[in-house]
């Protein structure tokens, strides 16, 4: 074993500390780093989905602007490396050596960090030495008591809210909207997208309390469809007429409108960023594993990957089935799913799509076993089979899909991950 894996092994090992949400141990263990943060200018985002594909739209309109630019997202696919990402390129192994083992010799023993806490130390380290213009930052869970929660953002953005991580976030939306809530700061402004009217008002008020400007999806910013698949987007400042994104999906002209307002408030604070930044980077935008279209040899089904690891993100991907099926048949389903999910509603919005379903698993401690996957298929849904390897579960779901058909690998970003490696016949997964 190499010294890089064997530096990700310990790091890994801190995953038995679990989800330890607060501030103080991230704070110390910075500030025996020097305090690396302090002086990053972020944009600060959260959200149920959607955080992602925005990070990569604001990334890709920085770097056509020609900003040095960070972006620090979770969790990775397929190598630990992709959640470092400096001017679009992910960090080299030999930094990250190098930065696991600074953080180490500074962690205090008497106040262990847990693993999102010590990567998180990491990125700040990473990109405030890279001397980054500007930094994007993904919560990892909630906001509120995030690790990431210790930047001071020139602004931040909050996508959506759905019912996610209750154990840890609340029973209702209210509830989550509060820990969302978290990540808004005195006088730095919100741009949001948060359509439930009881959600909306905990995030609205808490702005007020805070003094921060909203900047409100439907209101302030705003997206009209055109029929070819483009849109124009309406912000304060900037109009973009016949615009299109490299990402597909139906909800992907609803994230560039937060884009186009993150980017006008970072405008607002002294970036050289305009709209011609925008249009470009949301043309060569990428973003893997999210709605993709995965190339294929001729005469093989085609394969398209999305995490859908959420009940809101099950019925993005549905309304947006079409773009999948282009009228191809059948559609075969490979589908893993983490036990701790809400498998159930999960399942009721996916399967019965399918032709076909396999059911599978990521090498991955909280996958749910396919029979267990099975025994929640909802009734008068589509034959299936369990196949607990993936990579079997591949070969079976392209044989039975054919060259006219689709195979479509949904349920978990861990199993898109996973399968994504099969695919380019990567072995070098970093997936603990």
């Amino acid at each position: 074993m190499d010294a890089y894996t064997e530096a990700l092994d310990r790091l890994y090992a801190l995953q038995k500390f679990g989800i330890k949400l607060g501030l103080n141990s991230t704070e110390n263990l910075l500030k025996r780093l020097g305090n690396p943060h302090g002086g990053l200018r972020c944009v600060h985002l959260a959200g149920t989905n959607g955080k992602g594909s925005v990070g990569a739209m604001l990334e890709a309109a920085l770097l056509a602007a020609g900003m040095k630019t960070g972006f620090y997202t979770s969790p990775h696919l397929i190598h630990f490396s992709e959640r470092f990402r400096l001017n679009g390129a992910e960090i080299e192994k030999p930094r990250v050596l190098e930065l696991i083992n600074r953080v180490w010799e500074v962690c205090d023993q008497r106040e262990p960090p847990t693993f999102f806490e010590f990567v998180t130390a990491m990125a700040f380290v990473y990109f405030a030495e890279a001397g980054c213009q500007w930094t994007i930052l993904e919560t990892g869970l909630g906001g509120r008591l995030d690790a990431t929660n210790v930047c001071a953002p020139q602004a931040t953005v909050i996508t959506n809210i759905g019912l996610e991580h209750q154990e840890y976030l609340g029973d209702t939306l209210r509830d989550i909207a509060w820990e969302k809530a978290g990540i808004i700061k005195q006088n730095v402004p919100l741009v949001h997208g948060v359509q439930q009217p009881a959600a909306r008002r905990v995030v609205e008020e808490r702005a007020a309390e805070l003094k921060a400007p909203i900047i409100r999806k439907g209101r302030d910013i705003s997206f009209r469809r055109a029929r070819d698949g483009r849109f124009t987007l309406h912000g304060r400042l900037w109009t973009l007429k016949n615009a299109a994104t490299n990402l597909h999906g139906r909800h992907q002209p609803s994230n560039a409108c937060l884009a186009l307002g993150a980017l006008e408030v970072m405008s607002e604070k002294g970036a050289p960023v305009g709209p011609e930044h925008l249009r470009q980077g949301l043309g060569q935008v990428h973003w893997p594993g999210r709605l993709e279209q995965f190339p294929t040899p001729e005469g093989q089904p085609t394969v398209w990957l999305d995490g859908a690891h959420n009940l809101p993100a099950a019925r993005a991907l549905m309304e947006s089935l079409d773009l999948v099926r282009q009228a191809r048949f059948p559609l075969v389903m490979v589908v893993g799913v983490m036990a701790d999910k809400d498998i159930p509603n999960i399942l009721a919005n996916l399967v019965p799509a399918a032709d076909w379903v396999v059911y599978s698993r990521p090498s991955y401690s909280r996958a749910a076993d396919p029979v267990a996957l099975a025994k929640a298929t909802p009734q008068g849904s589509p034959p299936f089979e369990q196949e607990p390897d993936l990579a079997k579960a591949l070969e079976k779901a392209r044989l039975r899909a054919g060259k006219g058909g689709v195979v479509l690998v949904t349920g978990s970003l861990f199993t898109v991950g996973e399968a994504r490696a099969i695919l380019t016949g990567d072995p070098t997964s970093d997936l603990p």
